[in-house]
């Protein structure tokens, strides 16, 4: 038995879709989470940007006692996440690959489209991450720079955010897919509307519940699991408001008992060095 937490970090409050998987999935866990919402959204920012903001959020949550890190964001996945593999003693697990393996396995028409940030869609992870395991599925991605901070502003259930979902959308009636990729951890908070907007023949795969899947497996391979009836202290941490970031938290995690504080940039900065 591992009671150390597990942590997670997202350049906003996208990353709390998969936070409440681990609630659902594995209830005996605890959760270290930091989001970067002072600097959101993160998907067009230059790739060394990212990088090294990244480094900055993994650097604190480290301080934590962290026993794995989950990087709960596409773009940090993308552009980090085998930096991070190579430097950490610990197992890192990023949102890409489980996205991936639960579209190849859920599309009957080879027809996948994915919908992330500028940062992702450029990246190309999604495109390899599949080809690499079934050349013959027809891929089409669309870059939906709006989404996220629509997501960290509040807007989830306005009449704006409706809008501006179905004009972004408004490529993807041109392609024939069955399954899409919600490939931003922030996309699940506006589920209802995608999903209005290109119709219920096309399943949705939210990646964070595909992750937490893939960390419930490493932590028995690593006998890292944490013991049942125990005491448990989930802090999620924010660059931003401490009163926005808990209203969507509180909103998108139900009843479970959590802590949110404020973290200064200067203090992210400080334990990077």
């Amino acid at each position: 038995m591992d009671n150390r937490p597990i942590g997670f970090l997202d350049s906003g409050v996208g990353g709390l879709t998969v936070v409440r998987e681990v609630f659902k999935q594995l209830p005996n866990e605890e959760v270290i989470y930091i989001g970067d919402s002072a600097r959101a959204p993160y998907g067009s920012r230059p790739k060394e940007q990212v990088i090294t903001f990244t480094k900055e959020l993994v650097a604190f949550l480290l301080r934590k006692n962290i026993k794995m890190l989950v990087i709960a964001c596409n773009t940090a996945t993308a552009v980090a996440l085998d930096t991070l593999k190579g430097q950490l003693d610990i197992p890192v697990v990023g949102v890409i690959l489980p996205g991936s393996r639960a579209a190849i396995k859920a599309t009957q028409q080879k027809q996948v489209s994915i919908i992330g940030t500028i940062g992702t869609v450029n990246s190309r992870s999604y495109t390899r991450a599949i080809g690499l395991k079934d050349d013959t599925i027809n891929i089409f991605e669309l870059a939906c720079p709006k989404f996220a901070p629509l997501v960290e502003s509040g807007e989830l259930h306005s009449s704006i955010a409706k809008k501006i979902v179905a004009e972004t959308l408004k490529p993807l009636k041109s392609f024939k897919h069955d399954v899409l990729i919600l490939g931003c951890t922030h996309y699940p908070l506006l589920k209802p509307i995608i999903q209005n907007v290109v119709g219920e023949g096309v399943l949705l795969i939210d990646s964070g519940i595909e992750t937490v899947s893939e960390v419930s497996v490493l932590l028995d391979y690593f006998d890292l699991s944490a013991a049942q009836l125990r005491t448990r202290q989930h802090r999620l941490y924010t660059t931003a408001s401490v009163k926005l970031f808990k209203e969507i938290a509180d909103d998108w995690l139900a009843h479970a008992d959590f802590e949110v504080h404020h973290v200064e940039l200067s203090d992210l900065l400080s334990t990077s060095n």
